[in-house]
């Protein structure tokens, strides 16, 4: 009589193998960013960053060399005006250039303009100009709050804690470290505050 093979038994130790593979986890998945939402986080999160560091550099270093507010004033939106159209026409440039890369690229592929998904220069350059207007308004107004002897050091409090919100905001958008992006913004915007009003001290001292 012959008998029947043996059914081998599986080793309750081993992980059995099966054509499905295991879902991803939450944690461990990867967040991909399109072009177009990093195009929106450079000129959105960027341009408000950009207006932060700039006007407050500019206002400190008018505040290092007089502590007359009208003059304060005036740098901050001169800052404020020619940082933000300057933004704009830059971003519309740099995506117009980013925009014909894609075409060409997408009709050597053999698609058409109408079947791709191409950058806009003028979302870019609309939320370049606001963003750095919007961010610029934190130093300037706070610049020109009455703080007596202490303008200069309510401004640059003021403008580390934009810069910590738009570190770590650039960060969640685009899935880089928070600790890196934050101390890259605040070490980075203290430089160019405490640089600036440097040197509006020592101009103020010559003339």
């Amino acid at each position: 009589m012959t008998s029947l093979p043996e059914t081998a038994t599986a080793d309750p130790s081993t992980p059995a193998v099966t054509g499905v593979a295991p879902p991803a986890r939450d944690d461990d998945a990867l967040r991909v960013v399109s072009a177009s939402g990093l195009n929106w986080l450079r000129a959105g999160v960027l341009g408000a960053n950009d207006g932060i560091v700039s006007v407050a550099a500019t206002v400190l270093g008018v505040a290092g060399a007089t502590s007359e507010v009208k003059a304060i004033f005036i740098a901050g939106i001169a800052a404020l005006v020619a940082g933000a159209l300057s933004m704009a026409v830059g971003e519309y440039v740099s995506v117009s250039s980013q925009r014909d890369a894609e075409l060409v690229a997408a009709r050597m592929r053999g698609f058409e303009s109408h079947e791709v998904e191409l950058t806009n220069p003028w979302h870019a350059g609309i939320a370049s100009l606001s963003a750095f207007g919007v961010g610029a308004l934190i130093p300037l107004l706070v610049v020109l709050a009455p703080w007596g002897e202490a303008r200069s050091l309510a401004t640059f409090v003021a403008v580390l804690g934009a810069l910590v919100i738009t570190g770590w905001v650039s960060a969640r958008v685009s899935g880089a470290g928070i600790g890196r992006s934050v101390t890259r913004n605040v070490v980075g915007g203290s430089l160019a505050m405490a640089l600036t009003y440097g040197v509006g001290s020592l101009v103020g001292l010559a003339v």
